[in-house]
Order: structure tokens, then C-alpha cells, then sequence
């Protein structure tokens, strides 16, 4: 499967709202290349997968880690998850992949049964299998790209 970020089909749960969708409405389409030399250089030539780089665009993600704590202080698994996503959701149109693989992870750690989540953890690293890179083991995610208000 070798889809690029913005072309692929907009993963969709059954079970998601109206503002999941939300961060993409004003996405820029991309393709595979524009992701191979994000870093200036290409993928190893030798078949060795080179190590994922954190990039993207840095955004105000202070309203999402707020309602992420508010959720994660009263223990409801489902809200939660929503959290997450919506955090997600917002890096994933900014461009930080790395960081929002950290998220849809958790998304689905709290609850297994969300369908969006599943389906962006195996595109983004289907991306970085792509791109003969090494996506960011579980845990080991980044967190997002500071932001400095102007």
C-alpha cells in the first residue's frame, strides 16, 4: 500500500463524531514524494530502514492537553480515547506523524475498539515503511513540536 498523507481516503470510524473530522478541512493534498526527503535525504539505498525524523508543523495543542488531563483526572476510558483523538487528528493535519502515532496508539489503548485510530496507526506506518523508514516504536513517540506564540 503506497498512499501519500493527503491522498489517501480520510480513515473513518462508525463511531466517530463530526469533530474528528474537523482538523481536515483545510488540508493541503501531499504525495509520497514530498515525504521521501523530508529530512534532505533519501532513504538508504541498501535496503537498512533510516530512522524516523520529527517534522511538521508546530501548533497550539494547549486546548487539547487540556481536555486530555481533565479526561485522564476522571478515569473514563471512552473520553479519554476521544482526547487523544482529537489531539491526533490536529497533528496528523499539521504534519507531526511521529507524535500523533503516539496518540492514535493511546487512542486505541483506551479503547481497542475505535476503527479511525486502528486505521491511522497502519497508515502512517505503512508511510513510513514507504519511505524505507523506521516508524516510532510504541512508547518511544515524540511529543508535539513546541509552539511559541507570537
Amino acid at each position: 500500500m503506497l498512499a501519500a498523507c493527503g491522498s489517501a481516503p480520510r480513515p473513518v470510524a462508525e463511531n466517530s463524531t463530526a469533530n474528528s473530522a474537523a482538523p481536515f478541512a483545510n488540508e493541503r493534498p501531499q504525495t509520497a514524494i514530498a515525504h521521501t526527503t523530508e529530512n534532505g535525504t533519501p532513504p538508504a539505498a541498501n535496503g537498512d530502514k533510516s530512522h524516523w525524523t520529527q517534522r511538521g508543523n508546530a501548533i497550539d495543542t494547549s486546548t487539547f492537553d487540556a481536555e486530555i488531563a481533565k479526561a485522564e483526572k476522571s478515569g473514563d476510558k471512552k473520553a479519554i480515547s476521544a482526547a487523544y483523538l482529537k489531539r491526533a487528528n490536529a497533528l496528523t493535519q499539521a504534519g507531526q506523524y511521529a507524535s500523533a502515532l503516539g496518540d492514535y496508539r493511546k487512542t486505541v489503548k483506551n479503547d481497542p475498539s475505535n476503527g479511525e485510530a486502528q486505521q491511522w496507526i497502519m497508515q502512517i506506518t505503512s508511510i513510513y515503511d514507504s519511505m524505507n523508514r523506521e516508524a516510532p516504536k510504541e512508547g518511544e513517540e515524540p511529543p508535539p513540536l513546541p509552539f511559541k506564540k507570537s
